[in-house]
């Protein structure tokens, strides 16, 4: 399922003066399938690495030359890492704190090469941080659930939701259009914006589904 913040990925990835980038968001909205799908639309190779499962990765990041930690990523995981065309994503990096603090010299000595992290939970993490952090050498970016106009492009309506991106309070709507758009609204309201979620009732068309999804999230 499309989501908006794909667009925000390719105007940082064209950036002159690109930064690391940092994806924060609730567990299970998306964003490691984000960063998935960017890399393959942008035709990108991507290296992922999840640090809440390969603990020994954490070991390669103690270099403070970018170059050396490609290197021990290389031999590691047996995949070129070609700066401009690769996507290093590092996944659950609130796992390993301690790689914050190296991501200063890939923005200094590498700033070509495409530097993405996501977690969970950060907000914790940052309140009792003891780590050194970075500052102006990294960008943020919050990814939160599904908005309407993403709901209406997953179930399918994207000529709906191209309206709604092109109308105005002064435009004269009419009421059938908007009896089906509160109709949507109202379901969307009930299913919320967790994609599992939003895939489920695509393909159930069923309340019950979702109901179950939701549980296991929570």
């Amino acid at each position: 399922m499309r989501r908006i913040a794909l667009e925000y990925l390719n105007n940082w990835k064209n950036r002159s003066n690109r930064k690391p980038l940092i994806l924060r968001g609730a567990r299970q909205v998306g964003k490691s399938y984000l960063v998935r799908i960017f890399a393959e639309k942008e035709g990108l190779d991507l290296l992922e690495l999840n640090l809440e499962t390969e603990i020994g990765i954490i070991e390669c990041f103690q270099s403070k030359n970018p170059k050396e930690i490609i290197t021990l990523l290389e031999l590691k995981k047996n995949q070129k890492i070609v700066p401009g065309k690769t996507i290093l994503f590092l996944d659950e990096i609130q796992k390993a704190t301690e790689i914050f603090a190296s991501l200063r010299y890939f923005y200094e000595q590498l700033p070509e090469l495409h530097v993405i992290l996501a977690g969970s939970l950060f907000d914790f993490v940052f309140e009792e941080h003891n780590f050194s952090m970075p500052v102006g050498r990294i960008e943020y970016f919050y990814l939160g659930p599904m908005t309407f106009k993403e709901f209406l492009e997953g179930l399918g309506k994207e000529n709906l939701s191209q309206y709604l991106s092109s109308y105005s309070i002064q435009d004269k709507l009419s009421e059938t259009l908007h009896e089906e758009l509160l109709k949507l609204f109202k379901i969307y309201l009930v299913i919320g914006g967790m994609p599992e979620a939003v895939q489920i009732y695509r393909d159930t068309n069923s309340f019950l589904e979702v109901d179950r999804i939701k549980k296991s999230i929570l």
